[in-house]
């Protein structure tokens, strides 16, 4: 899986065309969202997202490799368990959120190293 990051200013003008775009191309959305003028979503394939951005004139967006593992959300203090895992691990995270299957996604900087970990 990735996360495609993109810069927005306009939220829901900027986040339509991209879904538009996105759609239009056949990559599907799998969470994510809007905060501090950025759009993170994922999706099965970055690269065809990135391109098809491109392809657009939109500008600016980038794929990484994304982390996505179960989130016990039934279990209170899951996600401090998670972090608190990460951060003992030296594990830096860029970004975290949640995708439509009840997962937690994260876009840190050693994913094999946040697997081992996490799982």
């Amino acid at each position: 899986m990735n996360d495609v990051m993109i810069p927005v200013v306009d939220i829901a003008a900027d986040v339509a065309r991209v879904g538009a775009v996105l759609g239009s191309a056949g990559v599907g959305l799998e969470g994510g969202g809007v905060w501090g003028g950025t759009a993170r979503y994922l999706v099965d394939d970055g690269a065809a997202a990135v391109s098809a951005l491109a392809a657009a004139g939109i500008d600016g967006a980038v794929a990484k490799p994304a982390l996505v593992v179960p989130l016990r959300a039934d279990v209170p203090g899951e996600l401090g368990r998670m972090m608190n895992a990460l951060h003992a691990a030296g594990v830096q995270i860029e970004a975290q959120y949640s995708d439509h299957d009840n997962r937690k996604v994260f876009v840190v900087d050693d994913p094999e190293r946040a697997e081992r970990v996490l799982r």
